[in-house]
């Protein structure tokens, strides 16, 4: 096997290793609800949120691994942008890992995007990048959980009125059962919209590395492509079932209390706003959109202490740091590996 045939395997893994993490680290937001809410037990929760991760390959189109495969201006057969995507990765990585062991619930996605964009630009300077594709990423760091807590605040008020004459031990009894119906809706949102994000920067690398046409799109019905979808969700629903625990308790006990209704509420919301973005082949913070949709279903109760903002603005600030922190960190990884390697 040539050196470079062997870097693009070794990329390869490094893509899918992101993807372990990214379904270890974001495990807390399809589980954190449901096992707050002790509607699911820790293990059972994640084999569930696990399982519609994987599901999710069969019921969405990767328009969002198109969009991400092209964020960054590849070059066919230009073997420095293989550079490119490797020390993004790992950028990628890095982040997450430092936020899991803080106990920060911040965005693989806008790690991921941060990192291959500090990188590009490292590399051949701004106009590397496709600022068309990357606004509507940019612009979702706002729309997205501002959609997700819009969502999650009027289906608990419209809920809430709808069940008003029940008695509440009804309630939370028909909700546990529901929950389960919304967090695998949720994870279906999570797994399509995640994953996507890894197979595009494969497909990226692939193109990049002379093994792949610049015009070659994803799908499940051609071969040269299918391993990719199918490796990417499994990879990220093992993740998932391996559970990131630290983040669990910031996400579903360390914003609000939830009950089954306001679980139910969240998923609900989040899941929509999923589906939404994957449909229009936007990539977005699966975190971010959770974190908004519980804070909206939290804001329902009648003191606005319901929310611990102090949590809240924690999570806030890790979101705006993500995307230049990844980029800057890749960035520098691009010019010491420069340095090193070519």
């Amino acid at each position: 096997m040539s050196i470079a045939l062997s870097l693009i395997v070794f990329t390869v893994l490094v893509a899918l290793a992101f993807d372990l993490v990214n379904g270890f680290h974001d495990a807390a937001n399809s589980i954190a609800t449901v096992v707050s809410t002790r509607v699911l037990k820790p293990h059972v929760a994640v084999l569930w949120a696990a399982f519609f991760n994987f599901a999710a390959m069969f019921v969405f189109t990767p328009h969002v691994a198109n969009t991400i495969s092209k964020i960054v201006k590849i070059q066919q057969s230009d073997f420095n942008y293989v550079y490119v995507v490797l020390f993004g990765l790992l950028s990628a990585i890095a982040w997450n890992l430092l936020t899991w062991w803080l106990k920060l619930p911040t965005s693989s996605s806008h790690a991921l995007i941060g990192g291959i964009s500090g990188s590009g630009i490292a590399h051949a300077g701004w106009d590397a990048l496709r600022w068309d594709l990357l606004s509507n990423t940019i612009a979702f760091i706002v729309i997205a959980p501002l959609l997700g807590f819009f969502l999650g605040f009027c289906i608990m008020v419209m809920l809430y009125w709808i069940f008003r004459k029940w008695r509440p031990i009804q309630v939370d009894g028909f909700f546990r059962k529901g929950q389960l119906v919304s967090a695998a809706f949720y994870s279906l949102g999570h797994g399509a919209n995640d994953a996507q994000k890894t197979m595009g920067i494969i497909l990226a690398l692939l193109i990049a590395g002379g093994v792949a046409a610049g015009d070659t799109q994803l799908t499940m019905t051609n071969p040269k492509t299918a391993w990719i979808i199918f490796s990417c969700q499994a990879v990220l629903a093992i993740g998932t079932a391996l559970g990131g625990w630290r983040i669990v308790r910031t996400m579903g006990m360390g914003i609000t209390k939830l009950k089954p209704i306001g679980g139910f509420s969240a998923e609900s919301a989040g899941a929509f706003t999923l589906f939404l973005a994957t449909h229009w082949g936007i990539p977005v913070s699966t975190t971010q959109t959770i974190t908004g949709s519980i804070m909206g279903v939290g804001s329902v109760k009648s003191r606005v202490s319901a929310v611990k903002w102090g949590v809240a603005s924690q999570i806030f600030w890790a979101w705006v740091l993500t995307i230049p922190g990844t980029a800057l960190l890749a960035g520098v990884l691009y010019k010491l590996g420069a340095f090193v390697f070519f």
